[in-house]
């Protein structure tokens, strides 16, 4: 990993990255992120990211402390300046540092955090070409529709994935399937479309939205609903989406093969759709 950073104000190396043992980030989780993906001198539906910064910020009562005009040159500039060719750029905004209290501390500063990192091609692509998830019991808080920075129940089910050998956690919630640890999930059930409706327990990925854009261009039938849990498990085709796995399919579930276990015909019609959409950007 390669790249720099932009803290409060100030362009550095990471390892002069300096914050607070007193941020409210660090202490409470107090602090919301966004995660833009960057290739071939594009910074991915940037608009739409800082969009869903705001909105994060403004749901947990923080005023960024930039507009986002301000905070878009920030992000080229670390873009452009890195000589990274292909990454990500991850943006963490805190409260700031203060007084250990659980109520907000009066005329306290956020702290912003911009950086640039560079990722493995490679490992990414073989993801597109297919992964292996299991299943878990979505046990999240009731506002997953911010991108906040509390992540325990998300980092532990993703660790049991990965103690099984799996990329991915697909959450099961009373209402049916809803997401993954860190990605929305489709599913092509009797030819149709189906992923979870917006609303707060899922967070809604600017990928995400992408993938339900380009699914109505070519006509596909989509349901905004949650899944339930058999016919879930005998789709016909399961795909994650994120910024960076972009369209990646599941092709084993809880260690029994999805369909034919290859990827499926709406997956790489999506797939196609979105090379094209890059390429035209």
């Amino acid at each position: 990993m390669s790249g720099g950073v932009f803290l409060n104000g100030r362009y550095c190396a990471p390892e002069e990255a300096l914050i607070s043992v007193d941020d409210r980030g660090f202490l409470f989780g107090d602090g919301i992120y966004e995660v833009i993906r960057c290739f071939d001198g594009k910074l991915f539906k940037l608009k739409e990211h800082l969009a869903r910064l705001e909105r994060s910020a403004e749901r947990i009562m923080l005023t960024l402390p930039y507009e986002t005009e301000e905070i878009a040159s920030v992000c080229d500039k670390l873009f452009r300046e890195s000589g990274v060719q292909y990454g990500l750029i991850y943006m963490q905004v805190t409260r700031g540092a203060a007084p250990r209290t659980h109520q907000f501390p009066p005329q306290v500063n956020p702290t912003f955090l911009a950086r640039i990192i560079e990722v493995d091609e490679d490992m990414v692509l073989e993801r597109r070409r297919g992964i292996k998830a299991i299943m878990a019991p979505d046990e999240r808080w009731g506002h997953c529709d911010i991108k906040s920075l509390n992540l325990l129940p998300n980092v532990l089910a993703r660790e049991t994935a990965h103690r099984q050998g799996a990329y991915e956690v697909v959450f099961i919630h009373p209402v049916g399937i809803t997401e993954c640890g860190s990605s929305n999930v489709f599913a092509v059930i009797g030819g149709k479309l189906v992923t979870a409706p917006e609303g707060n327990r899922i967070l809604s990925g600017i990928m995400r939205e992408t993938v339900l854009e380009l699914a109505q261009e070519a006509g596909l039938t989509v349901e905004l609903r949650y899944p339930q849990q058999e016919e879930f498990q005998s789709a016909e085709e399961i795909f994650i989406t994120n910024s960076l796995d972009e369209i990646a399919p599941v092709l084993t579930l809880d260690d029994k093969t999805v369909s034919d276990g290859q990827p499926g015909k709406i997956t790489l019609l999506l797939q196609e759709k979105l090379e094209k959409l890059k390429e035209e950007m």
